[in-house]
């Protein structure tokens, strides 16, 4: 498969701060690849490294086979966690002012933001500024999108129809490189690349990175009794129905309800997306 950007050995420090470090990283055209991390993981910084917009200490990174330069950034859709919008520029002066930067011809304004033509940016809501920012990225018909935290603070909705396009520009052969915090929007990525203090701490599809990963589910009766008892001896207890979910063996669990005179039936069960995320990161902390 051609990369349309890549990192190898990618590391950047400021100072004494490593903020990504020893990175390998892949996006190939009609591919979605969704990058994971905490805050503070180094995820915009490694997005920024493929742009050009930093420089790697160590490592190099690539741009359709070559160097970012001017000339292979007009080639990606990049919509920032700032967005990249004038909020004193209307909606119809972002789209003018993209499209002679990038010197497409003039087109009429997308259907989903037509409407706000001439509201100014910074008077909408945040669910139509992202919008307005995925409509601007796609203007140029790019090769490459690179969305962080593309669905940040909008409702429901607007988040789903924004997955909705990203598959379709999948599906038309563009490469996506989406970082999100949201574990369903991940597990509609094809591959996922897990990132924890600067460095790659998992990566490949969803049912790799799970790979044998198990969870206790605990059913009971009295499940909040359960969850009391759970919580306040530092497991980390997902509820899910009349279902308890926490990390550790059933016997360690079925231990615990007994000394707090519980019953229920405690089961090891395969661990779920949201699960393995957290296992990554404190492992990978821990170490």
């Amino acid at each position: 498969m051609d990369h349309l950007a890549e990192s190898r050995s990618a590391t950047i420090r400021f100072g004494d701060f490593t903020a990504v470090d020893d990175v390998d990283l892949a996006v190939g055209s009609g591919e979605v690849v969704g990058l994971l991390g905490a805050n503070g993981a180094g995820k915009t910084t490694l997005i920024r490294m493929l742009l050009g917009l930093l420089t790697p200490t160590r490592g190099t990174v690539s741009l359709f086979g070559g160097p970012p330069s001017r000339a292979t950034r007009r080639r990606v859709g990049y919509v920032p966690q700032t967005l990249g919008l004038y909020d004193d520029l209307t909606v119809q002066e972002n789209w003018a002012f993209t499209g002679a930067a990038f010197d497409t011809k003039e087109q009429a304004l997308p259907e989903s933001i037509a409407d706000s033509g001439h509201e100014l940016v910074g008077d909408l809501s945040l669910g139509l500024q992202r919008r307005v920012a995925f409509a601007v990225a796609f203007s140029h018909d790019p090769d490459l999108l690179i969305l962080d935290e593309p669905t940040s603070g909008v409702g429901p909705l607007s988040r789903a129809r924004l997955w909705e396009d990203i598959r379709a520009s999948a599906e038309n052969g563009t490469g996506v490189l989406v970082t999100t915090h949201n574990m369903e929007e991940a597990e509609q990525c094809d591959r996922l690349v897990f990132m924890v203090d600067g460095r790659v701490a998992a990566a490949g599809t969803l049912s790799d990175v799970i790979g044998d990963r198990q969870v206790v589910q605990v059913d009971s009766d009295d499940w909040r009794q359960a969850f009391s008892a759970l919580d306040g001896d530092g497991f980390v207890v997902q509820v899910q129905g009349d279902c308890l979910r926490v990390p550790g063996t059933p016997g360690q669990v079925d231990e615990l309800l007994r000394r707090h005179q519980l019953t229920g039936n405690v089961t090891a069960v395969p661990a779920n997306l949201e699960e393995t995320f957290f296992d990554i990161v404190t492992s990978a902390s821990r170490q």
